[in-house]
């Protein structure tokens, strides 16, 4: 191991623990601190009345080839993610399930064989497709979603039941607000690429268990120090070197330090630095989306028509059966994106109106016999038009920023922080002159 340079991560999400893994292999001496006593971040399992939940129900794609490569890596069994086809189930309306072809006859096909699709609808989801590989997925400016469907004339039942529900899914952000550039960046990996790519992602798992504690055991077997439930307070720069308030080891001292904070934890650990006012206030005036996940337990018969679905006509959007993914045989959990109507209610009103989406497909189902439900109020960003997001390079030398946040062609996805993760490491790595090692 490398003496000569010592880094800290704050931060054990999906970012840091890409960081800190990216960094181990280097050989570099590293130390990860976490406030909370779980490891995962906004991505990570809770324990309620005996059950293990996500804090927000996620999927992975096919596309997310750095995360899938980070899992190869730390030997996370594939199994623990169920691999399906890209499927859009909306019970009732619509069914649109991609073909194993290379793109783009795996979704044309799709199209094609459902049966609820006319003609027109057929028609103008090739006409967005069209127009977004003509301009190789890259606008001439940004604008919402909302425009970028009236450009290309969607008809009312794709906008209802699949562009409008993709972008909430993908970008947490409503159409009339969210970035058509990003939008265009994840359909041109997603549905406009292969197959493969398209393909959902389901853990079998809890998030925590996915990632964090499979690169817990290799970054612990490889000499790196994780402090849980260790709130760094402050960065401090002393005589080149940076100290951490709150850092157990008081006295240390380190090279680098990568911050891999959620973005509104950012100001008030580089409030010290005098050259970050412009970067705390660019940071600060991130607008933030919630994302509720409503977990109901019925009957162990129950089951969904599919492993996730979508629904209409409801305030959550996507629907999952845990029984199907996790074998917790019953339990469902509701996932309601982004801000709206929904924000004002209780929780025992999204509960109720949770179950009333699912009895709506199940006629006189009992009431479920446990229920919860989980807010993370401040998500991700609202992925917006023009928004400027930060370097993971800023003006203090040798500190960077890793997040979903940080500068990207995505939004605010696991994918996103492992990338950003990856990418703050190899910027330590250059400034030491270790090369990064081959995956």
């Amino acid at each position: 191991m490398n003496q000569s340079k010592r880094i800290a991560i704050i931060g054990a999400g999906y970012a840091g623990l890409s960081a800190a893994v990216e960094l181990t292999r280097a050989g570099l001496d590293v130390t990860v601190f976490e406030a909370s006593r779980v490891m995962g971040g906004r991505a990570r399992v809770v324990e309620k009345d005996g059950y293990r939940l996500d804090n927000g129900q996620h999927i992975l794609l096919g596309a997310y080839t750095e995360t899938l490569k980070l899992l190869r890596f730390l030997k996370v069994n594939p199994k623990r993610l169920l691999s399906l086809p890209f499927v859009l189930h909306v019970p009732g309306r619509l069914t649109l399930r991609a073909a194993n072809l290379p793109a783009p006859f795996h979704l044309a096909v799709a199209l094609l064989r459902s049966k609820e699709l006319t003609w027109a609808d057929r028609f103008a989801a090739l006409r967005l497709i069209r127009f977004l590989k003509k301009c190789d997925y890259t606008l001439n400016a940004d604008y919402p979603v909302s425009e970028l469907l009236d450009r290309t004339r969607q008809t009312p039942l794709l906008r209802e039941l699949m562009w409008n529900q993709l972008c909430v899914a993908a970008l947490n952000t409503p159409p009339e607000q969210a970035s058509a550039q990003v939008f265009a960046h994840v359909l041109r990996d997603s549905v406009g690429a292969s197959a493969t790519a398209s393909e959902m992602l389901i853990p079998r798992v809890d998030l925590t268990e996915l990632l964090p504690v499979q690169a817990g055991i290799y970054l612990g077997m490889n000499g790196t120090v994780i402090h849980t439930a260790c709130p760094i307070k402050r960065v401090r720069e002393e005589n080149g070197v940076f100290a951490l308030e709150g850092d157990p080891a008081g006295t240390s001292r380190y090279s680098h330090v990568i911050v891999a904070t959620a973005p509104y934890h950012v100001s008030s650990l580089l409030g010290d630095f005098a050259e970050l006012t412009y970067l705390r206030g660019q940071i600060d005036a991130l607008v933030h989306e919630p994302i509720t996940t409503v977990y109901l337990a019925y009957d162990e018969h129950l089951s969904l028509p599919e492993p996730m679905i979508q629904i209409s006509g409801s305030i959550v959007q996507w629907l999952f059966d845990k029984g199907q993914s996790t074998g917790e045989k019953g339990l469902l959990a509701g996932v309601i994106s982004a801000s709206g109507p929904h924000t004002e209610l209780s929780r025992e009103e999204i509960a109720l109106q949770a179950h009333q989406a699912v009895e709506a497909l199940f006629p006189r189902l009992k009431a479920p016999r446990w229920s919860q439900v989980i807010t993370e109020r401040r998500a991700t960003f609202a992925c917006r038009p023009g928004i400027i997001r930060p370097l993971p390079i800023t003006p203090v030398k040798n500190l960077f920023l890793a997040g979903d946040y940080v500068d990207s062609p995505y939004p605010a996805t696991i994918e996103a922080a492992v990338c950003a993760g990856l990418n703050a490491a190899r910027q330590v790595l250059r400034t030491t002159g270790e090369d990064p090692k081959p995956a």
